[in-house]
């Protein structure tokens, strides 16, 4: 894939109404993401700490993300993904790598890691993701470069 293609997922990512909320940086290399985003108090639990759905949603990206530089014409989908916690996390800056590990069956297997800003593993994940019939030119923000 190309450095366009790059660009039109991150402008996708970056335009996607969901991401208005959470204001994550997105970096792509092929087979390869990873993503930024600082931790609000908004995203916090009632025991103050970082909710489980802030987790998923950087370890999916992620995933997503490195999935979806080999594919430019539709739109992926998670087909299912896993999850582990494995230490909570409640400020500071959170940043997911995701890699792509294996694509066979029509089908991209995809995991991720998720790091607090000290560098400590703080949640990973990993998942499979498929082709859907959305095409990527209809989806928002993808082909504003």
């Amino acid at each position: 894939m190309n450095k366009k293609h790059f660009k039109n997922i991150i402008n996708g990512y970056s335009n996607a109404p969901i991401n208005q909320l959470f204001k994550p940086k997105m970096k792509l290399s092929l087979g390869q993401c990873e993503i930024e985003m600082k931790i609000s108090k908004n995203f916090h639990h009632s025991a103050n700490s970082l909710h489980g759905s802030i987790y998923f949603k950087m370890l999916d990206d992620a995933a997503w993300g490195a999935s979806n530089t080999y594919i430019d014409d539709v739109f992926l989908f998670t087909y299912n993904f896993n999850i582990y916690l494995t230490k909570p996390v409640s400020s500071g800056i959170i940043i997911s790598k995701g890699k792509v590990i294996d694509k066979k069956d029509g089908k991209i297997k995809a995991k991720s890691i998720l790091y607090d800003s000290k560098n400590n593993e703080v949640a990973r994940g990993d998942g499979l993701f498929m082709k859907s019939k959305y095409l990527l030119k209809d989806a928002i923000g993808f082909y504003n470069t």
